[in-house]
């Protein structure tokens, strides 16, 4: 019998889990809802970041997610590859605002994919 309660709770659980993260990102979902996002990166990286196939990477795969903070900062203020630098276009605020942003929806979007969540 205890088993039973056991296993209950935890399908439960992982139900209510699964719901609260069966959402898909909201039209305010930082990165692709700043401002400064949509005029200097999504021409390149997408509307919704997922790259293009002849433009800028997906800026929600794992190896952008793998790129340190400083990393991130250092590839947007002096460009990489095709990349243009952006230092004397964007403010160092603005820089860290995408940084943080595109961090938070990375972790958004693996947890909506681990989840289940729809897309």
């Amino acid at each position: 019998m205890r088993i039973w309660v056991l296993t209950f709770t935890m399908c439960c659980v992982f139900l209510a889990v699964r719901a609260v993260f069966a959402q898909s990102p909201g039209s305010d979902s930082g990165l692709i809802a700043n401002p400064v996002f949509i005029k200097n990166c999504a021409k390149c990286h997408g509307k919704t970041a997922e790259g293009h196939r002849f433009g800028g990477p997906s800026l929600i795969s794992q190896k952008t997610a793998a790129a340190s903070a400083d990393d991130l900062r250092d590839i947007i203020a002096n460009g990489k590859g095709h990349m243009p630098k952006f230092i004397g276009k964007l403010t160092s605020e603005e820089i860290d605002t995408l940084v943080k942003q595109d961090t938070d929806f990375f972790t958004l979007v693996f947890t909506l994919i681990v989840f289940g969540g729809s897309s």
